[in-house]
């Protein structure tokens, strides 16, 4: 048993229709370590449940688990737009919200997330979760940091990169150069608290002030 198998078999259950979706994911997508899975997904579910948001935002959706975790922690009445950029992944992301507990807080919104996060209402966001296109973070972190409450959180994944984020003498591609500029971006950010959790491929949560 290696120390990921420890930790899942200590802590809560992954719920059978993130298990179904997991292994789905990963017979039917490339990439498919792209999605989150038992660990990292049971605590987006607790930070959400601490957060309580009323108001969430996702950028990558993927195959929609992270925002089934996610919409575990918001309240009644409460609502979780994600914004995907394959157009080719709507029909079954569409079906599995219309389908899995939580996908009816769930709106999707198929596009360029810079294009799009303007149009998505004028009430601030109190949790927003960036999985997306890794070149772009520092512009994704720009576009919604005004728009989300003071006490609210952004969280931001893969933020070590497969380690590459401590490699200076590597040739670095353009995403690992993005997380880089993030990383480098959030640190020196005064207006935030900031904490980088080293779960599978690094996780930063960040609380505007």
């Amino acid at each position: 048993m290696d120390i990921d198998e420890y930790i899942e078999t200590h802590i809560d259950r992954e719920p059978p229709h993130l298990h179904d979706l997991y292994r789905r994911t990963h017979l039917t997508r490339l990439y498919a370590r792209m999605c989150s899975g038992h660990t990292q997904g049971r605590l987006l579910s607790m930070l959400s449940k601490m957060i309580t948001p009323a108001r969430v935002l996702e950028l990558g959706a993927f195959t929609g688990y992270s925002a089934l975790c996610l919409a575990e922690g918001i309240p009644e009445g409460g609502e979780l737009h994600t914004i995907e950029i394959d157009d080719e992944a709507e029909d079954e992301l569409t079906e599995l919200f219309a389908s899995a507990p939580g996908g009816d807080k769930i709106t999707l919104h198929i596009g360029d997330a810079l294009e799009l996060i303007p149009s998505l209402g004028d009430k601030p966001w109190d949790l927003v979760f960036i999985d997306a296109n890794k070149r772009n973070y520092c512009d994704y972190y720009m576009a919604v940091k005004p728009l989300v409450r003071p006490g609210g959180y952004i969280i931001a994944d893969n933020t070590l990169w497969d380690g590459k984020v401590v490699e200076p003498d590597a040739a670095h591609d353009r995403q690992t150069e993005g997380i880089l500029a993030f990383n480098d971006m959030i640190a020196a950010d005064d207006s935030v608290e900031k904490v980088i959790l080293p779960i599978r491929d690094g996780m930063t949560i960040i609380r505007k002030k």
